[in-house]
């Protein structure tokens, strides 16, 4: 009796742990829709509590500067200690747009209705709006921006404040999405 209860215990556990080995895919576009095209790059920002900042440069398709990308820490209010990551690319020749990266300018929209307007914000909490580990696709104008924390750490191991984080970067001018294998 009691081998035929823990069978389907342990199909289920195994089934949970597959589905969380597989990240999701979460795609979304921006407010910003136009013609610009980036020079294509990839790269892997690794942050910690000494070094809590990345910043790089973004070249449009004729080799100028265009956009800023920065990886910032969100502390509470209050606190010193950080609890995610957010992500921002600013226009550098629009300067109004500090984070080009949204979905929305409505900031007044909720991240756990909308997750979509979310996917700049890299936080490893249970009750994100976004998985941690999820392969975030953002359009913006006619590039892609894709968006995967690889790993992160949290200090003491059970609290919410984090003392590093490698997040996978790419610029693209073609949609992620197409050279994915289909579901299955």
């Amino acid at each position: 009796m009691k081998s035929r209860l823990l069978v389907p215990i342990v199909l289920c556990a195994a089934m949970r742990l597959a589905a969380q080995s597989t990240a999701p895919t979460v795609y979304t576009e921006s407010f910003r829709q136009g013609a610009t095209h980036v020079v294509e790059e990839s790269f892997e920002a690794k942050l910690t509590t000494q070094d809590p900042v990345y910043r790089e440069r973004i070249k449009d398709s004729r080799g100028a500067d265009r956009y800023a990308f920065s990886i910032i820490p969100r502390v509470p209010e209050g606190d010193t200690k950080i609890t995610s990551w957010q992500v921002k690319l600013a226009d550098l020749r629009h300067t109004i747009y500090d984070n080009v990266l949204l979905a929305s300018l409505d900031l007044s929209d909720d991240p756990k209705n909308d997750p979509k307007n979310s996917l700049w914000r890299l936080d490893p909490s249970i009750n994100a709006a976004v998985p941690a580990g999820a392969r975030r696709i953002i359009k913006v104008d006619s590039f892609y921006v894709v968006l995967q924390v690889k790993a992160y750490h949290f200090t003491p191991l059970d609290s919410p404040y984090l003392d590093s984080m490698t997040v996978s970067v790419e610029f693209r001018n073609t949609d992620p999405r197409q050279a994915d294998p289909p579901a299955k």
